[in-house]
């Protein structure tokens, strides 16, 4: 490909990854849109590790306090706000592991239909204005009950639809439970931590079983462009959720859906 082609897309997958408007879905829409070919499997690997070491990066002190409270939870039984919270990132983890696992035993080309993805930009936008603009709550991530925790988990698993958005529908289940948009964002952003990794992980094993080695320059653009992009995400988007809301995002989901559904319907 293009160095522009893999700017631009390592651009979206940085900046779409951590907004509730699905970077699958623009990923697998892009280059079909512009007639561009596949980015492959290394690009793929590529821009999975700059987000997630943007994420890593952004939330490094917290990450820490919970993985030290969670080994004092372990090995001393000690109990905490950031025990609890790596514990819920672990919980709400193994739903969408289990489908993610179920659904790669039974193929999923069909995910990559465009009318699905339209569907799911609009349905999953609606819910998420709905959840918005309904919500009470001011509970932060270190407030969730074990009930919003599976809760979460189990919305976390439904985007493994594209067009769904992982970021969107864990967002809206926060909103629903009565999280802040702050809280509900913060707690979707960590939990894209261990999903980050291993849907990087299955990537990885698919490209060293394929044979085919990845292009230096290719993993180099993906992963710095991909990373910087999501850093200023990230902070953007924390820094501005509580006062815009989730509107803004919503109305660009139905108006992409809708696009969509004219061109390929």
């Amino acid at each position: 490909m293009d160095t522009w082609h893999l700017v631009v897309l390592a651009l979206v997958q940085g900046l779409t990854e951590f907004l509730p408007i699905s970077s699958s879905a623009h990923l697998i829409l892009v280059p079909r849109l512009l007639g561009w070919p596949d980015q492959g499997l290394a690009f793929d690997v590529a821009v999975h590790v700059g987000t997630l070491a943007a994420v890593v990066i952004y939330f490094r002190a917290e990450l820490w306090r919970m993985a030290r409270a969670w080994a004092g939870s372990i090995l001393t039984r000690t109990d905490s706000t950031e025990s609890r919270l790596a514990w819920a990132v672990i919980w709400g983890t193994v739903p969408v592991g289990l489908a993610g696992l179920a659904l790669e035993a039974s193929g999923d080309a069909w995910l990559r239909s465009p009318l699905l993805i339209a569907t799911t930009t609009v349905l999953f936008g609606l819910l998420l204005w709905w959840a918005d603009a309904r919500r009470r709550g001011e509970r932060s991530e270190h407030e969730l009950t074990w009930k919003d925790v599976i809760v979460v988990g189990l919305a976390q698993a439904l985007a493994l639809l594209p067009g769904t958005s992982r970021s969107g529908i864990t967002m809206t289940a926060g909103l629903m439970l009565g999280l802040s948009a702050t809280g509900a964002a913060r707690f979707s952003f960590l939990l894209s931590i261990p999903v980050i990794i291993l849907a990087g992980g299955l990537k990885g094993i698919e490209l060293v079983q394929s044979g085919v080695g990845p292009d230096g320059s290719e993993i180099l653009i993906g992963v710095g462009v991909s990373g910087v992009s999501a850093l200023l995400c990230i902070h953007a988007f924390l820094a501005l959720v509580q006062r815009i809301g989730m509107a803004p995002f919503a109305v660009y989901r139905v108006l992409l859906g809708f696009y969509l559904f004219y061109l390929f319907i």
